[in-house]
């Protein structure tokens, strides 16, 4: 499936607020143009199945910006598509580079037709400035989270459809922000089953901001294109490509997940002698987190126990008692804290070998240099059956520097 992109008006290397592309009326952004843009392209591709969706303009942004012109062009050239092509999703972007569409909460869109709009956000860890590099990773995500929910998410406490068209990082893997920022993505995309793309699919460009053979080190793809640049990365964010909950799956009965965003995999029991580990979340149990505030494996009377520091989690049936009791704790609300019998606080953690171990809780506050991320876990909503589902849409996004890019899915 192919979602086309308006990107930019005179080919270069996107973006800066100063580029002449970034808002109705720029230098190179004429509106009418624009329009009579989307209708021939929605004309030309009515009727091609695969192509499913157009995004009207990427990446709004510069001092011209304004909500006025915002929904003025935008809303006309929703039109402009759906007059051509009533076969497409209708997707928009919001301001300051895909990053705000705060302005929806008070003023929602004036269209004539419904059912096929969906809304747009890109999140990277420069999207906020330099804060995961500097800050604490609990307290950073949690602020970043507020924001986005602020400024995007709240769209789909609303309804719509809302789709990351843009994430990613630097694949080399030394990159702290990028890590420290992606762990939090991961939580976040699992726990609101969210829609997105990665950035890019290529491995290097014939040429990019005059550099020839430039290599992409966020792609997905090597420099060559003939292989993956990182294959850890790209089973650990596979987990995303199905949805937790519906369409298209052999449907359970709704029940959660533990889901631990560091590796992309969820908590699992092999038997009652062996203890809890890490694994495929198409495999995962069914768990139920009870208004006590203990994780229940549905169907049984097992719940998961905190024992003795530094062993493994075990599971027990007496699940009152306050080792048995489970509390998200941090700003990021991913810290699952329980006390040992002595009143200690403890949090779930993994060891090298993936096995759910009980350790003391870390990086909680003010430590800027304390990685949390093993530590870190999401309750996340599921209807997968438990027997396995398997991933049925991959999304990537392609761009070959000169102006144009698509959504390969």
């Amino acid at each position: 499936m192919v979602i086309l992109d308006n990107h930019i008006s005179k080919p270069a290397w996107c973006c800066s607020s100063s580029d002449g592309n970034g808002f109705f009326g720029d230098r190179y952004f004429n509106p009418d143009q624009w329009m009579q843009g989307l209708s021939r392209i929605a004309t030309m591709f009515n009727g091609v199945e695969n192509v499913v969706g157009m995004s009207l303009r990427n990446e709004l942004r510069g001092p011209k910006q304004n909500v006025n012109d915002w929904y003025k062009y935008m809303q006309k050239g929703a039109e402009a598509v759906h007059s051509a092509n009533q076969n497409v999703l209708v997707i928009l972007s919001g301001l300051r580079f895909d990053t705000d569409l705060s302005f929806l909460k008070n003023q929602p869109t004036s269209l004539t037709f419904t059912q096929k709009l969906v809304f747009e956000m890109h999140w990277y860890s420069f999207t906020d400035g330099e804060a995961w590099e500097g800050g604490n990773s609990n307290q950073v995500c949690g602020n970043v989270v507020n924001r986005v929910m602020r400024s995007t998410g709240f769209l789909l406490q609303q309804g719509y459809p809302l789709f990351v068209s843009e994430f990613g990082l630097d694949q080399r893997g030394n990159n702290v922000k990028d890590n420290r920022y992606l762990n939090c993505f991961m939580g976040v995309a699992a726990e609101l089953d969210l829609d997105w793309a990665y950035w890019p699919l290529v491995g290097s460009y014939y040429l990019r901001e005059g550099v020839i053979g430039f290599n992409e080190y966020y792609g997905i793809l090597n420099w060559n294109w003939v292989g993956i640049r990182n294959s850890t990365l790209l089973k650990k964010i596979s987990v995303l490509q199905s949805p937790f909950q519906g369409p298209g799956l052999t449907e359970s009965k709704l029940h959660k997940v533990i889901f631990h965003p560091a590796t992309g995999l969820c908590i699992q029991r092999k038997s009652l002698l062996e203890p809890l580990r890490l694994g495929d979340c198409s495999e995962s149990e069914a768990w139920s987190y009870t208004t006590q505030k203990s994780l229940v494996i549905k169907g049984t009377y097992f719940c998961i126990q905190a024992d003795e520091l530094e062993k493994p989690a075990k599971l027990g049936v007496i699940c009152s008692d306050s080792n048995s009791l489970w509390e998200m704790i941090s700003d990021s609300k991913m810290h699952l804290s329980s006390k040992l019998s002595n009143g200690t606080s403890v949090c779930l953690d993994v060891d090298s070998s993936n096995t759910v171990v009980i350790n003391t809780c870390k990086c909680l506050s003010e430590d800027n240099m304390c990685d949390p991320a093993s530590q870190w876990f999401k309750l996340v909503d599921s209807t997968r059956s438990s027997s396995g589902t398997k991933p049925f849409l991959s999304y990537f996004t392609i761009h070959d520097g000169l102006g144009s890019l698509v959504e390969w899915i």
